[in-house]
């Protein structure tokens, strides 16, 4: 079997993979073996939150948690699939892909393929079986690691391949025209990009990127609320077409392009709601700046200090947080140990990160397991 690989591919354990090929056979027939299998990382954004489709900066880390998928060509243009962990299947024609409007997670790979066969690949029917370990909900990025899996498998099983760029970009398309959320590029370029020990600072205007290895003395842990994401697609739609009409009273392309002194000086021409987004925005990205740069340059103590700042910005101004998520973050900063907490992806629930020290980690996670279950009765899961 052919292993399809991203660069941090070579952390999935053999146990995940036989997983997924087992998935494959029980599906479709045992003694029927997957031909290839493609693997895709979740992430954790560090800092630079609603900046990607604003043109601004983001820091994401891709995380050691993938979803697979194991495929097998077929003679026809039949697409069959299975979801292991949602015990559901699907099948569509690549002739004619349509929208599922009750079942989100078939539209992913849908959207790829479509968006694939628009790019021109002659793509070929396949046997797909769809599993992993991302936390789906929380914040994590499943959507686009599905994106980047399906994709990946679908291009080797046609002989075909695409720059990784690209490929991120077309996931994109079909996330923002296909399942309907107009996201930004982060997610699936950090997906399709991420490397090892390393941050990636990433340009959502020029798609211009740098990676920054992270210091020895710091350690990144994901916070996961058990609060199922409540972001309705409107939600985040809404937040989008507010950054919009901002950046339009400002005469400005997006709000990369916006200061904060000409956000103050045409505050009394924006109503209160779209100057608190824009300043949000303005603020973050400007931090996602610093933070790299604290981060590069080993100051641990100035990049959590970041991190608390955004997390304040992101529940008073963008108030895109809920009470699970300012819980934990409290209880992770109460923790000795914790330089800064926030939470991390669109929010409305899912999942917050801290940067703790090294030495504290054993004690900071099982402190602020209890004593967030403590606070709202939910067991969450934190890993570093």
């Amino acid at each position: 079997m052919t292993r399809t690989d991203l660069p941090l591919n070579d952390a999935c354990s053999r146990e995940e993979l036989a997983t997924i090929e087992d998935a494959f056979g029980q599906a479709f027939g045992q003694g029927l073996e997957a031909e290839f299998v493609a693997s895709a990382p979740g992430r954790v954004n560090l800092i630079g939150e609603h900046t990607d489709y604003n043109g601004g900066f983001v820091f994401p880390i891709a995380i050691d948690r993938y979803i697979h998928v194991a495929a097998r060509a077929r003679p026809d243009r039949i697409v069959r699939m299975v979801a292991r962990d949602k015990n559901d299947g699907d099948e569509f024609s690549l002739d004619r892909i349509e929208r599922d409007s009750s079942r989100r997670w078939v539209n992913y790979v849908r959207g790829v393929a479509t968006e694939l066969e628009r790019a021109g690949c002659a793509l070929r029917g396949a046997d797909l079986a769809i599993g992993g370990n991302v936390p789906v909900g929380s914040g994590v990025s499943s959507s686009a690691a599905i994106e980047l899996a399906a994709s990946l498998v679908l291009l080797t099983v046609a002989g075909a391949s695409m720059p990784r760029p690209d490929l991120a970009l077309l996931c994109q398309r079909a996330e923002n025209h296909f399942v309907g959320v107009s996201c930004g590029i982060m997610d699936q370029f950090i997906s399709a990009l991420g490397e090892r020990s390393k941050a990636m600072l990433l340009d959502c205007e020029s798609l211009a990127y740098e990676m920054a290895p992270l210091p020895a003395d710091a350690t990144f842990v994901v916070c996961d609320t058990a609060k199922a994401r409540s972001l309705g697609d409107s939600a985040y739609n809404e937040r989008r077409s507010q950054c919009e009409a901002g950046a339009a009273q400002l005469g400005v392309p997006n709000l990369r392009q916006a200061t904060l002194g000409q956000l103050h000086a045409a505050e009394r021409e924006m109503d209160a709601t779209t100057f608190r987004r824009c300043r949000h925005v303005v603020t973050e990205i400007d931090r996602a700046l610093r933070a790299a740069e604290a981060l590069k340059g080993g100051d641990l103590a100035a990049f959590g200090a970041l991190m608390n700042e955004s997390h304040d910005s992101l529940r008073d101004d963008y108030e895109v947080s809920c009470t699970e998520l300012d819980a934990m973050v409290e209880m992770a900063r109460e923790v000795p140990g914790c330089l800064g907490a926030r939470l991390t992806g669109a929010g409305f629930g899912g999942c917050a990160v801290a940067l703790v020290g090294p030495a504290h980690v054993a004690q900071f996670i099982p402190e602020t397991s209890a004593a967030y279950e403590q606070a709202t009765g939910l067991q969450p899961s934190l890993y570093a």
